[in-house]
């Protein structure tokens, strides 16, 4: 296991402070704000910690409301709103500096049987290990793309990802609003559901908000563009081990009034439909580019 992964599931292991309260910190990095994704799987494990170990997370909502301090841990308040005979809801608000900077409703089930279908996952992907690692990304694409993307595919990670194109790295063409990446653990997964969750709702915020971009020939990295993430929305479909590869594919359907919307799939590679996904984000171009 990866000393990032490592640091992944131990940033996902909060402390609990008193009852409904628990404290997570994030990682040593030089991010100016925190992941968003980590915001929403530390906020799911503070749910899970209040839920019967049967009752497993079928969807959340979340909404981001300030940037969050990389230096100061954050503090999430649990509100037990439901315990039901077969479903439990639970709200959860993180806090900094004595204010809310994100919110999350879950709801829990416990498993039933009933009736199933999903939708296939798309045939015409290239397989994960054709596609080029990110030491050969660097090699081929680390001078045609801006320092903060070379910088995140040097550094240590607990996430790899392998994009089937990289147009929207290497240009400023204008391209079809939707992407297919192989992404996975770079470490095996723990047996505990609620923790495969939570890592799967830490890398579901990864990339959503690219794609609604590329129809625009822009990047959320460029100087002109402020963009962070104002909601995120996911469906746990069908418990998985997640021990390989999943394939995440993303459409934008709709940019207009500074935001972006973009939907997600995640197939493993058995093609199994394991999550849903849907965020918007704020996509506003600044009037003085810094």
């Amino acid at each position: 296991m990866t000393a990032g992964m490592q640091e992944l599931l131990a940033i996902l292991d909060l402390e609990r402070l008193e009852h409904n309260l628990y404290r997570g910190r994030s990682p040593n990095t030089d991010w100016q704000r925190v992941f968003g994704g980590q915001t929403i799987a530390q906020a799911l494990v503070a749910a899970q910690r209040t839920v019967a170990d049967d009752r497993h997370v079928h969807s959340l909502h979340g909404y981001f409301m300030r940037p969050g301090d990389t230096r100061v841990p954050i503090v999430y308040e649990v509100d037990r709103i439901r315990d039901g005979r077969s479903f439990t809801t639970r709200r959860v608000v993180a806090i900094q500096h004595g204010q809310a900077i994100f919110s999350l409703e879950a709801s829990f089930q416990a498993d039933e049987t009933g009736l199933d279908h999903q939708a296939p996952m798309p045939l015409d992907v290239p397989a994960a290990d054709t596609l080029p690692t990110h030491e050969e990304m660097i090699a081929q694409f680390g001078d045609r793309v801006p320092e903060f993307i070379r910088s995140y595919w040097m550094r240590d990670r607990p996430i790899e990802m392998r994009p089937v194109i990289m147009e929207h790295y290497t240009s400023r063409n204008k391209l079809e609003p939707r992407q297919n990446i192989w992404i996975r653990t770079t470490g095996s997964m723990p047996e505990s559901r609620a923790t495969r969750a939570a890592v799967l709702a830490y890398l579901s915020d990864m990339t959503l908000l690219d794609t609604s971009t590329f129809a625009h020939g822009r990047g959320v990295f460029d100087p002109d563009i402020q963009a962070a993430s104002l909601d995120h929305a996911m469906w746990f479909h069908r418990p998985h081990p997640m021990n390989g590869w999943l394939l995440y594919t993303q459409d934008s359907p709709s940019t207009h009034g500074s935001r972006g919307f973009t939907r997600g799939a995640l197939h493993a590679e058995d093609g199994t439909l394991v999550a849903s996904v849907a965020q918007e984000g704020l996509i506003r171009l600044r009037t003085q580019p810094f």
